[in-house]
């Protein structure tokens, strides 16, 4: 039997380029920080705070890529067909975009919303707690990332743990903002649960379906 090997040296790539920009965050955009000091950040001494969410977000959505393009079943017609300098859209490629455009709608939909019922002021808030926990979140899928591509591992337990997780992670997402301390939700009951069922429930469903179809 012949085994064909693979080539994996762009998600070395990938994870080392994210650590990087992350060293970059923190001593550029955070003052010298070291993690402890930037989680453990209050609202009046967060500095840089809307690159700090975009950058965290985008490293984000890379390792999430990463993580989910190895089980998405195809790349649909109208994305491969795209070409750009003689070069296809792969399932990485498909998943980051797609991550990517989900979160730009669903921020966009976030800050409508929370102008529309006048709780633009808990924005900063919002900002500042998913900052921290994308970041960690993220961390997390580095490792992930690295035994998914360089370890001999069950591909099909694998995607159960990974979806395990990042199901944990997100009703754990959700049960912070509910319960901080800190004003992060609109301050009316029926607002928190309109929030979260049509602007985190019902979008990543949706991706789901896109990305599952």
């Amino acid at each position: 039997m012949v085994r064909i090997t693979e080539h994996n040296d762009w998600v070395v790539y990938c994870i080392l380029g994210s650590i990087f920009v992350y060293i970059i965050l923190l001593s550029l955009f955070q003052r010298d920080a070291n993690i402890r000091d930037f989680l453990m950040q209050k609202m009046e001494d967060s500095s840089n705070l809307m690159p700090t969410w975009i950058i965290v977000s985008v490293v984000r959505c890379i390792m999430i890529a990463l993580l989910l393009s190895q089980f998405v079943p195809l790349v649909p017609e109208g994305f491969s067909d795209i070409q750009l300098f003689g070069l296809h859209v792969n399932k990485f490629g498909f998943t980051f975009v797609s991550l990517l455009l989900f979160d730009l709608v669903r921020n966009f939909l976030t800050f409508l919303f929370y102008s529309s019922i006048g709780s633009g002021k808990n924005l900063k808030g919002l900002t500042l707690i998913a900052s921290k926990f994308f970041f960690l979140e993220s961390i997390a899928f580095i490792i992930l990332g690295f035994g998914l591509y360089y370890y001999p591992i069950d591909l099909v337990r694998y995607f159960y743990l990974i979806i395990g997780l990042l199901a944990g992670s997100f009703i754990l997402k959700n049960m912070i903002y509910l319960f901080h301390r800190q004003p992060i939700l609109p301050e009316k009951w029926y607002y928190k649960f309109l929030y979260i069922c049509t602007l985190q429930i019902v979008p990543v469903l949706v991706l789901w379906k896109f990305l599952f179809y």
